[in-house]
């Protein structure tokens, strides 16, 4: 029996308040678009304002009535997540919609955060949990909110070092990779049981993109060095666009149907293409208390309690 796609029109938004973090570029700006043609307000959240500058320039051509403001976010930083967080709470506006979308893949050589956490695991994981944990008060202010976190179809290798989270011992890129994404899947379906048992009425999805041309292929493996030869021409021919890529993530994001602690991708051979449907979670996603132990775990490195941040 065929595996059904699933509808991603997008339904009236008006109203509702979208925060997108790394949406001047890549994923980010596809949903930005879908979100402002919806008729969301959207606020870019990235590290450069004038590459936000220049993404809202291309986002007005493309959806003239879109409203769109920049909001300065670094995730390499937890300072900046909390000067972005404060910035959110001077304006007390209830947040609709969270996309946790930015990330950093596969640098060659093991970098680290300011706060010293291993740039992958940091960035892409402990950064957005501290982000969720300190818009709690405003998205719960929202009358259905939602948040979606961005995993990878590489989450399905990935394995958390407990002697090793930040891969001081032992670095390879996409191992470290994996384990990030394997912890924003966890985080994406733990959150959901969290707001279940407290209240906190915020659906929480997680989703892939598959594999769809980005700058994330060229700036972390490749140090921002074009792809050429056989890389190029296998890039061309099997990864799918940004517009088919976002689309797992709209829905999860966006559709009345979407379900609490789901996980969504690509229907096609190995969720690497195609239209949207339900994503298979790997097993190490499932193992019995990992995903409580990874929160305690990212409470205290982070410093943030969700519930009382």
């Amino acid at each position: 029996m065929a595996t059904p796609s699933l509808d991603t029109t997008v339904p009236d938004l008006t109203g509702r308040l979208a925060i997108v973090t790394g949406a001047n570029s890549g994923l980010g700006f596809g949903l930005t678009e879908r979100l402002a043609a919806g008729g969301a307000e959207v606020i870019l959240a990235v590290r450069n304002r004038e590459k936000g500058k220049v993404a809202i320039e291309r986002l007005i051509a493309l959806v003239p009535r879109a409203k769109l403001s920049i909001r300065s976010l670094d995730l390499s930083s937890l300072a900046s997540v909390v000067a972005f967080a404060a910035e959110s709470s001077k304006d007390g506006r209830p947040i609709d919609i969270l996309i946790n979308n930015a990330g950093v893949m596969a640098p060659p050589l093991r970098g680290t955060t300011e706060d010293g956490f291993e740039l992958q695991m940091g960035s892409n994981y402990l950064a957005p949990f501290a982000l969720t944990a300190r818009l709690l008060p405003l998205l719960r202010a929202a009358e259905h909110p939602r948040v979606t976190t961005m995993s990878s179809i590489i989450a399905r290798r990935g394995k958390l070092d407990w002697d090793d989270l930040q891969a001081e011992k032992r670095y390879v890129p996409y191992d470290s990779y994996g384990a990030s994404k394997l912890a924003d899947l966890m985080f994406a379906r733990e959150l959901q049981v969290r707001s279940d048992a407290a209240g906190w009425g915020i659906l929480s999805t997680a989703a892939h993109p598959g594999g769809t041309k980005t700058n994330l292929q060229t700036a972390g493996p490749r140090d921002g060095r074009p792809m050429t030869g056989l890389g190029k021409r296998i890039y061309d021919a099997f990864l799918q666009s940004v517009s088919v890529g976002i689309l797992p993530a709209l829905y999860a994001a966006t559709s009345p149907a979407a379900a609490p602690g789901a996980y969504y991708g690509p229907k096609g051979f190995y969720e690497l293409r195609g239209a949207p449907t339900l994503a298979h979670v790997p097993r190490r996603a499932e193992i019995p208390g990992d995903a409580a132990r990874l929160w305690s775990v990212s409470e205290t490195l982070t410093g943030v309690t969700f519930g009382r941040s």
